[in-house]
Formats: structure tokens, C-alpha cells, sequence
């Protein structure tokens, strides 16, 4: 059964996985200058919507959709996990392909990403511990807060701080690094995942084709619920594509970092978490086709 399955995932493929990912986090943060939070600051409402879509309503979508599904536990852990994880390294690529506010998007990941020390841990205990047999698996293991918390600082704050730190007292040298080093941390995450995957291939098409629909409806959930509460909260066209897709796209990187890190590569969990990487990209890169094509992008 894929409760009992593990994936294979050594602890050198994780310390490779933490490394790729703080790299793609550093990509975006030196496009980050503390002039950008000032700006939000001064008219902070798309910030608050946005986060309050990732960290509040995205996860209790998945709740819902949980309840109303009732998977195995390892796979209603695996969408509860993703839900809570902050906005994936690609959505501030997808916005600006989808005519959005490429700045707004970058703020988000950058706030959601601090707020994920918190949020995270949060998130996953709480929603996970509310549906009976997920809960068992977070009883079973043991998990953590403060070292989850402490996982995502070093892995994503530190980087953030140094990518700022850049673009501010080295601007020219960040203008140089910034697009090559987005475009190679991408291609370095895809190639890691298509390895991984590669070296579990059995495992992963042995339980894939049960858990591709749900990951397919998850993802739609919320790219809707982002789309719905940004038009609720009259933010504008440009705004909304921004919130849209930073609820739809999550770090599924940092997503496989905490399960074998923290759940022993616990299969629904990995299975659910490397789907949503590879699904996203494609879901998010057809969203912003549609949404370039309309009169407010242009």
C-alpha cells in the first residue's frame, strides 16, 4: 500500500536538493531591493490578499477536498504539506509571462517565504492533525515544529537576505547574474527531479496514476481560490493575475525537502509532492497563455 511505501532518497540527494534550493531562492531575491517593500507598504491590500489566499485559504481548500475524497493518509498529508508551503520558485516567471504585476509576485514569495518559518509548520500540523489518519502519520513521526521552522530559515531566509543584500550594494553585478542564474537553478531543480524520479521510476508509476487527478483538481483549486478571493477584494486585473497564480504554484521543492527529511520519504507524501512540481509548471505556463492573450495584459 503507498502508506507503507518509501521512496529512495539518500542524504546526500537531500543536502544536493537544500543546495539547488536556496540557489533558486537567491535568483529571486536579487531581484528584490527594501525600496519594493516600501512601495507595498504604502499600499499593502494585493500583499494581505495574496498571503491570506497561500497561507489561509489554500489550505483549507485542501481540507475540504480531503474531506470530501477521503485519500490514504500518506496522500492527504502529501496535499496538506504543499498547501502550506509558500509560493514555488516559478510563479514569478509565469506571472510576468501572464501580463501580472511580476513585482507584486516577487514580494509575495519573498514575505510568504519568511512567513513560511512560521506558517508552515502551522499549517501542516493543524490541518493535518484535523483529519483522522494524517493525524496518526504526524503522531507516528514525531514531527517537529521548531526544526521544520528552522529548515526552511536556513534553507530559504538566508539566501533571501543575501540575494537583497546584493542587488542593493552590488546592482550591476546582480543585473548580470540575475537572468542566467534564474534560467540555470530552474533547469538544475528540473534535472534533479527528473533523476529522482528516474532512480524510484517503478514506485512512482505504480501509484502516480491514482494520485495524478486529485493533484490536477488540488492545483485547480488553487489557481480558482486565488483567482476568486483577488476578484472578491476588487484587486485589479493586473493584481489578480499576481495572487492568481502564487496560490497555484507552490514550492514543491521545499515540499520534498521536509517529507524525507522529516517523514522518511513516506510514498503517497513524495509521490503527491514531485506530481505538483511537474504539473504546476505545466497548468501555470498554460493559465498565463490564456491570460497574456486578454486586453488588460496587453
Amino acid at each position: 500500500m503507498i502508506d507503507e511505501a518509501t521512496l529512495d532518497f539518500s542524504p546526500g540527494a537531500l543536502t544536493l536538493l537544500n543546495a539547488i534550493l536556496a540557489v533558486v531562492m537567491f535568483s529571486i531575491a536579487i531581484d528584490l531591493k527594501p525600496r519594493d517593500f516600501k512601495v507595498l507598504a504604502r499600499a499593502p491590500k494585493p500583499l494581505v490578499v495574496g498571503l491570506a489566499s497561500q497561507f489561509l485559504l489554500l489550505p483549507a481548500l485542501t481540507f475540504l477536498l480531503v474531506l470530501a475524497v477521503q485519500p490514504r493518509a500518506s496522500v492527504a498529508l502529501g496535499l496538506i504539506l504543499v498547501a502550506a508551503c509558500p509560493g514555488g520558485n516559478i510563479s514569478n516567471f509565469i506571472t510576468h509571462r501572464a501580463g501580472g504585476n511580476a513585482a507584486l509576485s516577487v514580494s509575495m514569495t519573498a514575505f510568504a517565504t519568511v512567513g513560511a518559518i512560521l506558517l508552515t509548520p502551522l499549517n501542516i500540523a493543524f490541518w493535518g492533525g484535523l483529519y483522522p489518519p494524517s493525524a496518526e502519520i504526524l503522531r507516528a513521526t514525531a514531527i517537529d515544529p521548531v526544526s521544520i521552522a528552522i529548515t526552511v530559515g536556513l534553507m530559504l531566509i538566508l539566501p533571501l537576505v543575501l540575494g537583497i543584500t546584493l542587488n542593493t550594494k552590488r546592482p550591476k553585478l546582480a543585473d548580470r547574474l540575475r537572468c542566467p542564474l534564474q534560467w540555470l537553478s530552474m533547469g538544475i531543480f528540473v534535472a534533479f527531479v527528473i533523476l529522482a524520479l528516474a532512480a524510484n521510476w517503478d514506485q512512482f508509476l505504480t501509484y502516480a496514476g491514482g494520485i495524478a487527478g486529485l493533484v490536477i483538481l488540488h492545483n485547480a483549486l488553487g489557481l480558482g481560490g486565488g483567482y476568486a478571493l483577488a476578484t472578491l477584494a476588487r484587486l485589479s486585473p493586473f493584481d489578480r493575475r499576481a495572487v492568481t497564480i502564487e496560490t497555484g504554484i507552490q514550492n514543491s521543492g521545499l515540499g520534498l525537502v521536509l517529507i524525507f527529511g522529516f517523514f522518511g520519504g513516506i510514498g503517497g507524501m513524495a509521490v503527491v509532492a514531485a506530481f505538483w512540481g511537474i504539473w504546476h509548471a505545466i497548468s501555470g505556463l498554460a493559465l498565463a497563455s490564456l491570460m497574456s492573450r486578454t486586453e488588460a495584459a496587453r
